[in-house]
């Protein structure tokens, strides 16, 4: 049960910064996949994130507990951080940041959906039309590709956008895998262990196929400057803001930091990558945030 502070206004700041800092996270990754392709931004993300938290990890003293749960951590980080990130920075190579952020949204909804196959957990009815509702926005978005001009690279085949969609839900989907596998397998584990030691066992899990296929073409300054954005600001930063916002409002309304997110990345992509942004995306992207607001009325 939720305990927030009776006093919002500075948590509700906080929650604006964090979800203005987790929007920014596919602008970034838009810079950098580029030149580093898909596996060395996803594997560059995870170790910057993971290092940039240690530091916490040391202070709060809770490295031991790190290295007693290594396996579970390990598996915590394929789910919520490896693959995810992987299959972001693959959209990424076709479809702007703004459309990725919309997929993205729908963990959520694919964690309503798990909670109820998986776990038998009961959905009212406003949680049931919800799934409807977020599904049928998802549903539309495909649909409408983002064609030329909407969503994709100039240069992005129809084909490559619809794979490129797919794999930012397969993102979200891994995403609410992990959520599920956390509470069962991590719910004694403090959450900045969870955070600092998915992220290096999704690095360290992305290590070797990162090398395998590292650019043959040395990276740009600005790509080194995005993936480290994305590590430190974005993973290190945001997760310490994350847990904050958890501790005055409650993780129910933290959660919903992922509805401004979409808000967020097309904003940035908009000003900082002319990405343009179509009445489809935003019709598509209320479905998909109101639908997944009602989706978590369960109780």
């Amino acid at each position: 049960m939720d305990r927030p502070n009776n006093d919002t206004q500075p948590w509700l700041l906080e929650f604006l910064l964090l979800s203005a800092i987790w929007g920014s996270s596919f602008l970034f990754m838009r810079l950098a996949v580029v030149d580093f392709g898909t596996l060395a931004t996803a594997a560059l993300r995870a170790g910057i994130g993971g290092l940039s938290l240690l530091p916490a990890l040391f202070w709060r003293r809770e490295a031991m507990q790190a290295l007693r749960r290594w396996k579970a951590l390990f598996a915590a980080g394929v789910l919520s951080a490896a693959i995810p990130t992987g299959c972001l920075s693959f959209a990424l190579l076709s479809i702007s940041s703004g459309l990725t952020s919309i997929m993205n949204a729908t963990a959520p909804l694919f964690g309503a959906l798990l909670a109820f196959l998986l776990l038998g957990q009961r959905l009212r009815r406003p949680a049931v039309l919800g799934l409807l509702i977020g599904f049928s926005g998802v549903a539309l978005l495909v649909w409408d590709k983002s064609g030329a001009g909407n969503g994709t690279s100039p240069d992005a085949h129809p084909l490559a956008a619809m794979l490129a969609m797919f794999s930012a839900a397969m993102a979200a989907l891994s995403g609410a895998c992990s959520a599920l596998f956390a509470r069962r397998h991590l719910a004694d584990v403090p959450p900045v262990v969870v955070a600092a030691g998915s992220q290096v066992g999704a690095a360290i899990g992305l290590g070797l196929p990162a090398i395998l296929y590292w650019p043959a073409q040395g990276a740009g300054l600005q790509a080194w400057l995005a993936v480290a954005a994305a590590g430190v600001l974005c993973t290190g930063v945001g997760y310490l803001l994350f847990f904050r916002v958890v501790q005055k409002a409650g993780p129910t309304r933290a959660v919903t930091v992922a509805f401004l997110m979409p808000l967020f990345a097309m904003g940035y992509g908009s000003i900082f990558l002319q990405e343009q942004v179509t009445p489809a995306m935003g019709i598509c992207a209320a479905l998909i945030v109101g639908g997944t607001s009602l989706s978590m009325l369960r109780r």
